[in-house]
């Protein structure tokens, strides 16, 4: 790498964006995306990465786009790659590790993630392809983040009730009858547009028809995409919540279930039945159901543990993990002030910050729990009687 490259990384923008490696021909060999370009950029300085090492090696100059945030920064880099498709992004890097984002072009249609193994089949089809992403990791995401702004449907159209999506403002209605089929199809069309790097044709869309999600553009993406930047929690990955339950100190309960994908994963639920702590001592059954639970390392482990309760429940539940030495964030539930989330110790300040934007999701999970739990004791108390 010459002088005037690395004095070129050393003043780049504090901004997010993409930028563009070339060769001493100007041919495109590499192509990146950043929340801080100048601070991603100086890991080039010294790279490690043998094929980066490499890349680094033949580049002679550098272009830098900005982008209003990282949201926009992902898109304009997975177009770019997909036009020019440079050596030391596809060629060098086994492509079946790349994701894409597919839309069919079908009646209520909603995007999918697949993989490149899969992709042929659809540039075949009438489908819009977006990607390559580099993770599924990153665009499960991705999706959440555009779902906020595209609140699209993946439920059945009509269905009498209306689906949890849309209880949480993920899904535009399908399930209700709130949207037509008609201004549903425009609603994806703007995704499209958006995707495909229109952002000032997908602007003009919403402040005409969703002008509350505007500010969504800038407010939501870069608080909740930096996750992907800076750690390895994302609120794709499995989430696992307790609640305890009794009846006057009788048939004490715990509750177990999951939330992962986006969605939760009944499969997985589990139930305690609690033998040895002390009557109205919920701290105690907390304590006796995480210890039964984390026994059972032939069971996933979860991403994040939710508990219903305040500082004093996540003090319990990091006692029992550092007792068994597991590393796993946990946060509560406090019934205080209509619900607050506390913090356990382990959980960095990107990762409160997903949490914070993401609490309704999170109250619906705690619920479920609640909902799972006082069903078991309410079906041991009719057994008993």
């Amino acid at each position: 790498m010459g002088k005037n490259l690395e004095n070129k990384i050393k003043s780049s923008p504090l901004a997010p964006g993409v930028y563009i490696f070339k060769d001493k021909n100007k041919n495109i060999i590499y192509i990146g995306r950043a929340i801080n370009l100048r601070n991603r950029l100086k890991n080039y300085l010294n790279p490690v990465d043998l094929r980066i090492k490499r890349m680094t090696e033949e580049a002679v100059f550098l272009d830098i786009k900005k982008t209003n945030n990282l949201l926009e920064a992902i898109i304009l880099e997975s177009n770019l790659i997909k036009k020019y498709e440079p050596f030391y992004n596809v060629k060098e890097k086994d492509n079946r590790s790349f994701v894409y984002i597919v839309i069919p072009k079908i009646k209520w249609s909603s995007p999918r993630i697949i993989r490149a193994r899969e992709v042929d089949k659809y540039l075949l089809s009438d489908a819009f392809v977006f990607g390559p992403l580099q993770s599924y990791f990153l665009a499960k995401n991705f999706l959440l983040i555009l779902r906020k702004i595209f609140p699209y449907s993946t439920c059945v159209t009509n269905q009498g009730k209306p689906c949890f999506h849309y209880q949480i403002g993920l899904c535009i209605g399908k399930c209700v009858g709130k949207i037509s089929e008609n201004d549903y199809q425009k609603l994806i069309n703007a995704l499209i547009d958006f995707l495909s790097n229109r952002i000032e044709k997908t602007k003009k869309f919403l402040k005409k028809y969703y002008p509350e999600k505007i500010s969504l553009l800038n407010q939501i993406e870069d608080s909740s995409l930096i996750i992907r930047e800076s750690s390895s929690f994302s609120l794709k990955q499995r989430i696992e919540a307790y609640d305890i339950s009794h009846f006057g100190g009788k048939e004490t309960v715990g509750s177990l279930i999951v939330f992962e994908n986006g969605d939760f994963n009944s499969s997985s639920y589990k139930r305690f039945k609690i033998r040895n702590a002390k009557k109205n001592d919920d701290l105690s059954a907390l304590k006796e159901m995480l210890s039964r639970r984390f026994n059972h390392s032939d069971w996933d482990f979860p991403d994040l543990i939710l508990i219903d309760g305040g500082k004093t429940q996540v003090k319990t539940a990091e006692d029992v993990l550092e007792n068994k030495k597991i590393k796993i964030p946990i946060v509560g539930i406090a019934k205080f002030n209509h619900d607050k989330l506390v913090f356990g110790k382990n959980i960095k300040k990107s990762i409160k910050d997903l949490l914070e934007i993401s609490f309704e999701t999170l109250r619906k999970i705690r619920d479920e729990a609640h909902r799972f739990a006082n069903s078991y004791r309410k079906k041991l108390m009719r057994i008993k009687k």
